[in-house]
């Protein structure tokens, strides 16, 4: 079965994968065959190895998961040790690690929904920098944390007291998430954010997806800046390794009945990989060594405090620090990151699927991702995360690197996260990775996320003044606008502390500055839908039928014969089978005809007619 797989590659005129796969995953069980739909998707598909409903063999989607897991390490690790600051737990070091282990546990199952319910791209989820500030506010105003225990303090009743105290706090935040999340349940699910989609062109989701990647370069340059040797070591890896060695490959034997030889392209698949255990290995001989000094974050024993003292076992539990406080100042605030984490998110589902080989996200995908991301933030705020799941850049750049979109491996990484995130031991271990190695494998990443948002001014006129304009003011008011509110806190001063927060939270998100200018001056700044680049955009298609089997990719991964039955699930906005708030006037009836007085003109990715 692998081997027909790669003889139907090579018939829609791809290139064969490197490592057999199996069956493609379709709803219907059934391989495309109109000529248009197999040109479509071998456009789509470009250079990837494996696109987004390749399935790889399961030991390559073993491996490939892994580089996820350790891709999204820097983020799920380091934000919540940000947070544990505000929280009040130096004095509680074992229940960092286990928050730690919950934040990966729950990110694994957010990632697992939103990958085979939500949108259905291979992306991952994790904790939202979003969520970070609200959180701040809402910790500072609860009041200041006390002195830290000395060591002659430290008895049994003291550090459970300081335990209680924490706990009471991370209530006050699990309350906060768990009501603010609602919000981006009810307009992911009910289409509301999908009605604004039809405002988003390759002019808005240009700086929206270039200003993720960009903005981040702070985080990047803190985390390299302890140590750039180790940092600059992993940058010079990845670009040797996905770059310049990407067409080397090494024979493994295979796994089938014959025996037959595996070509394995190591480098092009697992630079991430590779990196890191080269850097860690250079570390950990510079921290032996001594070369690095004590204190340093460069050092590989640097947390080794979180490797001894983690249990072997511990499975999180929802209100597992106790029943969530809900107060009206705190889900306000946490309002305010919801909204900033949606819009980063829909920006990411554009970038994802350009990389992973799939069309741009159809209404119902975008309204299902964002519902689902929502439910993810629910679960945060049940287990107790301290911070709400949003999509993960990072990862996006991976996909870019190693040109591996399949949704299978993405699921295979969530099972990951699940399983070592009830192995205290083995995830302690991968913390001790030290700083510096991430920031280097973000300096790569977010740079090439900032590239793929760029990449779609393609369908764009960059001749015409008023793209430019469109184009360039956006993008630079996403960095002044955010960076001055963050050199002055406190600058909006009103009666109402909520408001504040929120216009605070949302005017210091880059991609919520940049996102929201871009698409008020492409939709009010008079141009033509070839000028925007709409029409090459929204790709159009010769019947409604291929552009709906064109978006098979975003189908429910059961019950799509059942679902296209029954005319009832074309009202749901977050059914595959939407049709939209307003009825198609072209849509042809039960027989196929067109109404009279009606045109059968080319249909976009959604279903509307294209001019």
């Amino acid at each position: 079965m692998a081997e027909s797989n790669v003889v139907s590659l090579k018939k829609r005129g791809a290139p064969p994968p490197a490592i057999p796969v199996t069956d493609d995953v379709n709803s219907n069980g059934a391989l495309p065959a109109d000529q248009a739909l197999e040109d479509s998707l071998n456009e789509l598909r470009g250079d990837l190895i494996y696109s987004i409903n390749d399935s790889p063999t399961w030991y390559a989607s073993i491996l490939l998961g892994f580089q996820h897991y350790l891709t999204m390490f820097g983020s799920t690790l380091g934000i919540p040790l940000l947070l544990t600051i505000d929280l009040c737990m130096a004095d509680t070091p074992v229940d960092i690690g286990k928050l730690i282990q919950t934040e990966f546990f729950v990110s694994g199952l957010a990632t697992f929904f939103q990958s085979t319910f939500g949108t259905r791209l291979p992306i991952v989820q994790g904790a939202s920098l979003a969520f970070l500030g609200p959180a701040q506010a809402i910790l500072r105003a609860d009041g200041p944390c006390p002195p830290a225990l000395s060591p002659e303090n430290r008895t049994d009743e003291a550090i459970a007291m300081r335990e209680e105290f924490w706990r009471e706090r991370m209530n006050l935040l699990q309350g906060a998430i768990l009501v603010a999340c609602l919000v981006e349940v009810i307009i992911g699910f009910t289409g509301l954010i999908g009605l604004l989609l039809r405002f988003i062109g390759p002019l808005t989701i240009a700086p929206t997806v270039a200003l993720i990647g960009l903005s981040l370069f702070n985080t990047a340059a803190f985390f390299s800046g302890g140590n750039w040797l180790l940092a600059g070591c992993v940058i010079v890896l990845i670009s040797l390794f996905s770059q310049y060695l990407n067409r080397i490959v090494i024979p493994i034997p295979g796994f089938s009945a014959d025996r037959r030889v595996i070509r394995f392209p190591i480098f092009k698949l697992l630079p991430v990989i590779l990196a890191i255990i080269f850097a860690w290995t250079l570390a950990a001989i510079l921290t032996v060594t001594d070369v690095i000094p004590e204190g340093s974050p460069g050092r590989t024993d640097a947390r080794a405090n979180i490797l001894r003292d983690s249990p072997w076992f511990y499975i999180p539990y929802p209100f597992q620090w106790g029943v969530p406080v809900v107060t009206l100042a705190g889900v306000l605030g946490m309002i305010a990151g919801v909204l900033a984490s949606t819009i980063e998110s829909i920006g990411d589902y554009y970038a994802c699927a350009r990389v992973s080989g799939a069309p741009p996200p159809p209404y119902h995908a975008v309204n299902r991702g964002i519902g689902m991301e929502g439910f993810g933030c629910i679960l945060a705020g049940l287990w107790g995360t301290g911070l709400g799941t949003t999509s993960y850049t990072q990862n996006i750049g991976v996909i870019n690197i190693t040109k591996v979109g399949s949704r299978r491996v993405v699921q295979l990484g969530a099972v990951i996260m699940i399983l070592l995130g009830s192995l205290g031991k083995f995830g302690a271990f991968f913390a001790t990775i030290p700083i510096p190695i991430v920031g280097g494998m973000f300096c790569v990443l977010f740079g090439l996320v900032t590239a793929v948002g760029l990449s779609t001014l393609q369908h764009v006129d960059l001749n015409s003044s008023r793209n430019l304009f469109v184009l360039g003011v956006p993008l630079f008011m996403g960095l002044v606008l955010p960076a001055y509110m963050t050199a002055n806190e406190g600058v909006i001063n009103t009666r109402s502390p909520e408001f504040n927060q929120i216009v605070t939270v949302l005017l210091s998100t880059n991609m919520f500055v940049g996102g929201v200018l871009a698409a008020i001056l492409d939709n009010t700044i008079p141009g033509t839908n070839e000028e925007r680049g709409l029409l090459s955009f929204r790709q159009s298609y010769s019947s409604p039928e291929l552009a709906e089997r064109h978006l098979r990719c975003y189908d429910l991964p059961f019950g799509m014969k059942w679902i296209r039955s029954v005319r009832f699930f074309e009202y749901l906005p977050f059914s595959p089978t939407f049709q939209g708030f307003l009825r198609r006037r072209n849509k042809p009836s039960r027989n196929g005809d067109i109404p009279n007085g009606q045109t059968n003109n080319a249909m976009d990715l959604n279903g509307d007619e294209v001019a």
